[in-house]
């Protein structure tokens, strides 16, 4: 294989102008990404796809299936847009591997050739056939061979992988993100990633209440987030939250959890106004916890006139679980951190906006702002 071939989905869809604005961001996202790897090479735009070269191209598509606008991306041979090169290459990838069934596509991304796809995908298939042992399956091969026809050059090979599909990153305005580095907190900053924001993370330390890897594992997640958007910085603001904290469990009881909330978002709006953020991205989902009941959501929302974005609202936990996984921030988000002692033994699950700004301590927003625009930025 001699280059990379990458292909998007949704950025195809869009008006001309904008269509070129988001390949363009697509195409220098996946020029820092190779880069950031240190595998350097080129990349170019072709009509509807992106070309990496001068790279390993193995090592080009698992960058590029990683990246947010991506649908999959194969390592590909360049070949002329003739028929004897066609499948000649097909059949020397055939040669290179080990199957029982195989099938054939081709497309074209013009018609003015002297071939049509089908007749690319008989007599290729027919080509395959002649060299190696093995039986035509069009429903579910071992393997399939392609070749993606351009106006002067093809581009042949037998393997896509898939990636997270959505929006480049930097297509949309940036949201403050707070990561707390759990299993849900991670994907949902992702989710926003995958539709276009960069994410700026951010990480309130709770101090006695964190455990010693609560940190540790929030900075993990926030690494695990810049590999995905290189160019963009995803060093997290770390917000020294422990005193705070140590006074809402001393002071409140029941409502507990709901003032912790309402002054994370209030910190989160501080940055996003420092950030020149749209608003704030949270991990929370509909009825998974005390704090995340659909009445308590609205009473936390209102701490702040920003959005509050929650892109998990109404997913299953195994399948967030799932999503961590292939993110890879499962694995540190099962550390245990500690900070579960700070769950009241009776939790409010239908908490009133009137009710709980009574409860909370007068100038806890005030305080959250102030603790906000007081963060600095940590390397990840």
């Amino acid at each position: 294989m001699d280059c990379a071939v990458v292909r998007y989905g949704e950025v195809g869809t869009k008006s001309r102008s904008v269509r070129a604005r988001m390949e363009k961001r697509l195409r220098e996202n996946l020029a820092a990404a190779l880069d950031d790897r240190g595998l350097g090479g080129s990349v170019e735009r072709l009509d509807g796809r992106l070309l990496a070269r001068g790279t390993d191209p193995d090592a080009a598509v698992s960058v590029a299936a990683e990246l947010p606008g991506v649908v999959s991306a194969s390592p590909a041979r360049e070949v002329p847009a003739e028929t004897d090169a066609i499948y000649g290459t097909m059949v020397e990838l055939a040669r290179e591997r080990s199957f029982d069934s195989y099938a054939v596509r081709a497309s074209r991304a013009r018609d003015d050739h002297a071939f049509t796809s089908p007749e690319l995908e008989r007599e290729g298939g027919a080509a395959v056939g002649e060299a190696v042992d093995a039986a035509v399956d069009l429903e579910s091969p071992d393997v399939t061979f392609e070749a993606d026809v351009r106006p002067d050059r093809a581009f042949v090979f037998a393997e896509r992988r898939e990636g997270p599909g959505g929006l480049p990153v930097g297509s949309q305005a940036p949201l403050v993100a707070l990561v707390s580095g759990g299993i849900d907190s991670p994907v949902a900053a992702f989710e926003a990633m995958r539709r276009g924001s960069p994410v700026v993370p951010v990480y309130v330390d709770l101090g006695d209440y964190g455990g010693v890897d609560h940190r540790a594992r929030a900075i993990a997640a926030c690494e695990r987030l810049a590999e995905r958007a290189p160019g963009f910085d995803c060093r997290p603001y770390v917000v020294e939250g422990g005193e705070t904290v140590a006074i809402l469990a001393e002071r409140l009881d029941r409502g507990r959890m709901l003032a912790l909330r309402r002054y994370f978002f209030a910190v989160a709006a501080a940055i996003a106004e420092i950030e020149d953020a749209a608003g704030v991205v949270t991990g929370e989902v509909i009825g998974q916890k005390s704090s995340q009941t659909a009445r308590n959501l609205r009473a936390t929302s209102a701490a702040v006139d920003v959005p509050v974005h929650r892109p998990l609202l109404t997913v299953d936990k195994p399948e967030i679980t799932e999503r961590a996984r292939e993110l890879g921030t499962h694995e540190t988000a099962e550390i245990e951190a500690g900070c579960n002692r700070l769950v009241p033994d009776n939790p409010e699950t239908e908490g009133r906006l009137e009710g709980i700004s009574r409860a909370e301590p007068d100038n806890l927003l005030e305080r959250a702002r102030e603790d906000g625009l007081a963060a600095e930025r940590v390397d990840v």
